[in-house]
């Protein structure tokens, strides 16, 4: 009489042996897909790539990370767009503007109608302020940089001697905003 095992078979013999060696094959690289080379079990911490440069802004684009915090009037003048901070949070624009003629081609100076770069305070407002110089108005003028620079309502198609040039409804935001002694910042 046949004497029959109980448990394992012995069935399967070279072909059952090479199913079971390409599902062990398998199962490692589904491990070192999922766990990385190092053959642990669980998370892998792996290095993180390092990070990349912020970009510049795109051209037209203001570039707000250049103002810092605590300053209240932003200009920068490599995309023509001004804005009103508090706090660091803007609070009004970007806007388009117009700086000096002679922005970005000559330093300014007496002879120059360059718009100045730099840190500079409000140091008064008018209203109704005409150039003493050029004769011209200057509607809701906010003086802010030696020379009798400010930002007023002028012409975006007309430079100005120096002065930031903003639309009506920017100027009278801007003249609203500011008080004297406020930064404002001017940069490229």
């Amino acid at each position: 009489m046949p004497s029959h095992r109980r448990g394992r078979s012995r069935r399967g013999g070279p072909v059952a042996l090479a199913a079971v060696a390409v599902l062990g094959l398998a199962l490692a690289a589904v491990a070192v897909l999922v766990h990385g080379s190092s053959g642990t079990v669980g998370p892998v911490a792996h290095a993180a790539p390092p990070p990349a440069a912020a970009p510049a802004p795109p051209a037209g684009i203001a570039d707000q990370a250049s103002c810092p915090p605590q300053v209240s009037a932003c200009v920068d003048l490599r995309t023509h767009q001004s804005w009103l901070q508090r706090d660091g949070d803007v609070v009004y624009g970007p806007v388009p503007f117009l700086p000096g003629a002679d922005t970005g081609r000559r330093a300014p100076g007496p002879t120059s109608s360059a718009t100045p770069t730099g840190l500079f305070h409000v140091q008064r407002k008018d209203a109704d302020a005409v150039s003493h110089e050029y004769g011209e108005p200057m509607p809701h003028a906010v003086y802010f940089a030696p020379g009798g620079i400010a930002f007023h309502e002028g012409s975006l198609t007309e430079s100005s001697h120096g002065c930031i040039h903003l639309e009506a409804p920017d100027a009278t935001a801007f003249f609203g905003h500011l008080a004297v002694g406020d930064d404002v910042l001017v940069f490229s």
